[in-house]
């Protein structure tokens, strides 16, 4: 017992709890439960429903229980006559002017106030209040709020205020009228509200509900199957909601990362999957027209075509694109598919545009290309270093942490060319001329060095290079890099002093950073910083990139590279080959594949004959968009699997019709490496099938079979081949979910990377230097383009644009500063031709001082609007990824 302890009795029970620790907390340890309205355990205690209240000996009030802290000696009765009566009438008092159409509500069977009148034995009584008509609001495809059944609990208002960090709702008007409102009362479509439902989440009664969901089933008839949610890479756990074969909600399960938080994209997400454009029936192309063919027959079709081409061409005459949205057990299944039965080496996957150079930067600084510290860490930092990424819509939830950060205190510096949300939300904004970031981390660098800031024991005893690191980084002066990024030389100072000096400083980036011609060397130099500054190896700091896709993660992990097997074990190597090849009955090919820019160029060239895409829409996604439809109509064979006919899937010859996420079993790894379960809730749509049992089809159709009766089996295999997943089974995976490395069935995995040497031994400095993009702005082309996500869609825009999503964010629109728009002459929503010397699209603008001067912005979600014909193939030597962030435009205004 510490002496800050308090002992107290709670219905006669002795109790001894931390000071500070409230009646309602005490009573919980023991197992008594006392009702609640407006207390939270994540929010504020408010204390304003006295649901709660309970009876203290010697007290003449009833004090509320959520606020009342216990007092040495306190002897609680939480059921007495008093209380009892006093509950009794507040629920009364709530009654009396609450709607009465419980039988009809959605909220009947998970409504408190209900329970809590059941439970008391109250029913409309002694009192009658005016009865409220307000207007129920339905203005959005998400939520319906109708204040009429709101009891003024306030967790709505806390949790948007507190926990989201939105502020769009809160008390308005007075007395009787006092409602929860947007401002002015406009409804949530017109107040900022990012849809997350964490409103929904908190609200114990009818006044919140899922609009989607209403008329669905009621929530005893819904059956919750707990997954892993397939956008972000923050992993979110979720329940779907199925009835009758359908899944017809989601919800937080609970747990995981995001607890009972979700973003829009989690919650109302899932309308794709059961969408009338889905393919449910293979597809084969026949004079230029789809005819559905039997399953049969479509294996049949793709094993002749990839048969007859492997043997007039050979194996390497075939590529594979594996997906970041299947799972690793899938993308397991499609390594040995490509590798052994096709036998190519040429498999790569979405990580090629995005992350790719966190693979390579960060593998060849410390032996691992992975995220350092789990998400939760985040929240402890006292300062963030945030670059490239607009986290707040990229990955909205793992932002909540960031939000924690900073109501603690912490220092959160944002880089990024645009002003942001997550910008605004900074101490420190840096807008960095685009593809300046190494001047800028080398400058920061040198003045630590200078300064004579760095951790000179960290960096002696776990660290090599540094003499070549402080050779190159001696011209970065904070006035040169002033010169080159526009950040004023005392802001670079008072950064790199901050960064250094800072208790646990944690790095967060994404492509931003990322998607240069200098992406491996940006990684390089912000992993630099982070060992110079022994800011790693350590709780709430690291090198974080955050993963873009589900499981892009996963699909690296799981070899879906071309030169690394599952594990990233190089294919050049002998001995990882033979053990690869005596686990799967066969020899693999040695010379390590091409990455997918490399095989749309093979592919114009003649050299590359066919493609198997399953999951990716690269006629979309790929930069310089036009190039890579011409590489791939000038294939023999194209196949792709997916759950839409996608931009990609029409130039294919056979089309196979996948299973969504939601209707299989598997694994997804998140960006914090934690491999965690994907459960199937409902049968597959129509005749789709799963894409693992796809592959299995084919290979025995090729004369390999891979027989497996269910995922669990693919992954018991996969982690016997994979040390970083050895000691990782379905078995462990019930909740929570195991962060790799995990070596051993005993071990718990590891959060934190690096903490006592690093996985190449000693963390190594590399000296780099600044390059400029590869294109820039000039007098036919006088504006920068840069590409990036929003809030309300998602890659390519093939699950979101199927939603309600839509309706919230129907078009895409090129961001313009006001200032360059006036001088244009162009007004909100004018339509413009933006052109590249690639490409040329139409679009909209929306006029802002988010992107500055001389920059312009636009998503690339939308195929209508295909940003991705404009950008650079320009390609980062280490990694191969395109310069996507930078690229040379010119708009013209059309007539409306």
């Amino acid at each position: 017992m510490r002496v800050s302890d308090i002992t107290c009795m709670i219905n006669d029970i002795t109790v001894t709890v931390p000071r500070g620790t409230s009646i309602l907390a005490a009573a919980g340890m023991l197992g008594i439960d006392i009702p609640t309205f407006c207390h939270d355990p994540a929010l504020s205690r408010y204390g304003g429903c006295r649901i709660c209240v309970v009876e203290v000996q010697g007290w003449q009030q009833l004090p509320a229980s959520c606020v009342t802290e216990v007092r040495p000696g306190m002897v609680v009765y939480t059921e007495s006559a008093r209380v009892l009566e006093a509950r009794r009438t507040i629920l009364e008092l709530m009654l009396a002017n609450h709607p009465s159409d419980c039988l009809t509500c959605e909220k009947n069977g998970t409504c408190r106030l209900q329970e809590y009148a059941y439970r008391y034995g109250v029913k409309k009584g002694a009192w009658q209040g005016a009865a409220r008509a307000y207007d129920i609001e339905t203005d959005n495809p998400f939520i319906i709020r109708d204040m009429n059944k709101c009891i003024l609990c306030g967790k709505c208002v806390r949790v948007c205020s507190e926990v989201v960090g939105r502020s769009v709702i809160d008390y308005s008007y007075r007395g009787f009228r006092v409602k929860v409102a947007t401002p002015l009362d406009l409804g949530l479509s017109k107040a900022g509200c990012v849809f997350c439902g964490s409103c929904v989440e908190v609200c114990p009664v009818g006044a919140l509900t899922d609009k989607p969901r209403v008329g669905q089933g009621r929530p005893w008839e819904l059956t919750p199957v707990t997954t892993t949610c397939p956008y972000c890479g923050v992993g979110c756990q979720i329940d779907l909601l199925v009835k009758d074969n359908r899944v017809v909600g989601a919800k937080a399960a609970g747990h995981g990362v995001n607890g009972r938080h979700l973003c829009v994209k989690g919650r109302y997400g899932h309308q794709f999957i059961h969408h009338p454009q889905r393919l449910t029936v293979p597809l084969v192309k026949k004079n230029g027209r789809w005819q559905e063919v039997s399953w049969p027959e479509a294996i049949r079709k793709v094993a002749e075509g990839f048969r007859q081409i492997k043997q007039q061409y050979g194996g390497r005459s075939i590529a594979v694109l594996a997906s970041a949205r299947i799972t690793n057990e899938e993308n397991y299944l499609l390594n040995k598919l490509a590798r052994l039965v096709l036998g190519t080496n040429h498999i790569d996957h979405c990580a090629r545009l995005c992350h790719a150079p966190t693979v390579a930067g960060l593998a060849a600084a410390t032996g691992s290309g992975a995220m350092t510290n789990p998400i939760k860490d985040i929240a402890g930092a006292d300062l963030i270093l945030a670059i490239g990424t607009n986290t707040t819509e990229t990955h909205p939830v793992l932002s909540l942490f960031i939000r924690q950060a900073i109501q603690r205190g912490a220092v959160l510096v944002v880089v990024d060319p645009r002003k942001t949300e997550l910008a605004k939300l900074a101490a420190i904004h840096l807008p960095v001329k685009p593809g300046t970031d190494i001047v800028l981390f080398n400058s920061m660098i040198n003045v630590i060095i200078e300064e004579n800031l760095w951790n000179k024991p960290f960096v002696e005893e776990r660290c090599e290079g540094l003499p070549e690191l402080t050779a190159a980084v001696r011209d970065y002066t904070p006035a040169y890099a002033q010169e080159v990024t526009g950040i004023a030389a005392e802001t670079v100072r008072q950064v790199a002093r901050a960064y250094a000096t800072a208790g646990r400083a944690a790095i967060l980036y994404t492509m931003g950073l990322t998607q240069h011609v200098t992406g491996t060397d940006n990684v390089l130099a912000v992993t630099n910083l982070a060992l110079l500054c022994g800011q790693i190896g350590r709780a709430s700091t690291g090198i974080n990139p955050l993963r873009g896709q589900n499981n892009v993660q996963g699909a690296c992990d799981m070899g879906a590279l071309p030169q690394y097997l599952p594990g990233y074990q190089p294919v050049w190597e002998e001995s990882c080959r033979e053990k690869f090849s005596k686990a799967w009955g066969g020899p693999l090919p040695a010379q390590p594949g091409m990455t997918v820019g490399e095989m749309l160029q093979a592919a114009c060239r003649g050299e590359l004959k066919a493609m198997y895409i399953v999951g990716e829409n690269p006629v979309i996604s790929e930069a310089d968009a036009n190039h890579a439809t011409q590489a791939l109509s000038q294939l023999d064979f194209l196949v792709v699997q997916d759950i839409f006919l996608t931009e990609t899937a029409q130039m294919a010859d056979v089309v196979l019709p996948a299973a969504s996420w939601a209707e299989k079993d598997g694994t997804f790894t998140n960006t914090e490496r934690r491999v965690q379960r994907v459960r199937q809730a409902i049968p597959p749509v129509g005749n789709s099938q799963a894409d693992w049992q796809i592959f299995c089809a084919l290979a025995e159709a090729l004369g390999r079979p891979m027989r497996y009766r269910h995922p669990r089996e693919i992954f018991d295999e996969m982690a016997a081949l994979t040390p970083a997943y050895a000691g990782i089974s379905y078995d462990r995976l019930v909740k929570e979910g195991i962060q790799w490395p995990c070596p051993t069935p005993d071990h718990p995995g590891t959060g934190i990377l690096h903490q006592e040497k690093f996985v190449r031994g000693k963390g190594k400095f590399h000296a780099v230097a600044y390059r400029p993009p590869d294109e820039l702005p000039d007098r036919q082309y006088p504006l920068l383009l840069n590409t990036g996500r929003r809030l309300f869609h998602y890659h390519t825009g093939s699950m979101t644009l199927r939603t309600g999503l839509k309706d919230v964010y129907p078009v895409e629109y090129l961001d313009v500063n006001s200032q360059d728009a006036g001088e244009m002459g162009l007004a909100q929503g004018d339509r413009v031709k933006v052109i590249s010397r690639r490409g040329e699209i139409v679009m909209p603008v929306r006029l802002t001082d988010e992107v500055p001067r001389g920059m312009v912005f636009a998503s690339f979600h939308f195929p209508d609007a295909a940003v991705n014909k404009l950008t650079n193939g320009a390609r980062c030597p280490g990694s191969h990824t395109p310069e996507l962030k930078v690229c040379a435009v010119r708009l013209e205004k059309l007539e409306q």
